[in-house]
């Protein structure tokens, strides 16, 4: 039988300026300095052990990939996601609730190829979200990127969150091109996440110098780059082993 209530707002509360309920959550002090966060997890080690180990199988190195991306995002969530207070009826009674503001959906922005797996799991986590496809292909003699596939809208709202995938923050060149075309659009830099597996020096110095607000959050700070721009241990290509090209 349907249930006759699901939820109901809580008391009256300062309304914003569309009329609503004014969003609690996403109340993180605001940081001039870029944050980086490295979640001491055991299973994210666990899933970030299988995708290190070069004789993993594509398909597990895609579910591992996936289970550290579900992790991260969690994490990434915390004190970010607006929330509103309602009432809902228990079995015993009436009870004061949080739930997330739907009427906000997170803009998720995977960077393909392998962002798509990073993400794959994400729904599991988020309530609502809206995706937004954008592509790039590194140059393997500038390592500089070009884009090949734009999906994003033409104006982004200044309080929207932002969850950008990239499994490899290497050089920093293509998720600073990203988070460019992002905040052309109106992005807020400190409502914008970044979620990685595993991410370099370089990279981290590249975007905080431009961007400082944005939070990074990974699995695993690598200590360096090989001379072809790879991440030294790293993944090795993580697009190749996600699906199947190598």
């Amino acid at each position: 039988m349907a249930s006759k209530m699901a939820f109901r707002r809580a008391r009256a509360r300062p309304l914003d300026g569309k009329g609503r309920v004014k969003a609690t959550g996403g109340s993180l002090p605001q940081s001039k300095q870029m944050l980086v966060v490295v979640p001491p997890h055991p299973l994210i080690q666990h899933w970030l052990a299988i995708a290190r180990n070069e004789f993993t199988p594509s398909p597990a190195f895609r579910t591992a990939v996936a289970e550290i991306g579900k992790h991260l995002v969690y994490e990434a969530c915390r004190e970010w996601l607006p929330t509103v207070e309602m009432e809902c009826k228990t079995p015993m009674g009436m009870a004061d609730v949080q739930v997330v503001d739907q009427e906000q959906p997170v803009l998720v922005v995977p960077i393909l190829r392998a962002g798509l797996v990073l993400l794959e799991s994400a729904r599991d986590v988020l309530p609502a979200s809206k995706t937004y496809h954008v592509g790039y292909v590194r140059d393997e003699t500038t390592l500089l990127p070009t884009m090949y596939l734009n999906k994003l809208p033409d104006e982004i709202d200044p309080q929207a969150r932002v969850l950008v995938s990239d499994p490899m923050l290497a050089t920093g060149g293509t998720m600073v091109a990203c988070l460019d075309e992002l905040i052309t659009r109106g992005a807020d830099p400190s409502l914008v996440r970044i979620v990685s597996v595993v991410a370099a020096p370089p990279a981290l110095k590249k975007i905080s110098e431009k961007y400082q607000g944005v939070r990074v959050y990974a699995a695993m700070i690598d200590p360096e780059l090989s001379e072809q721009g790879y991440i030294v241990p790293g993944l090795g290509d993580a697009g190749d082993r996600a699906f199947g090209t190598e």
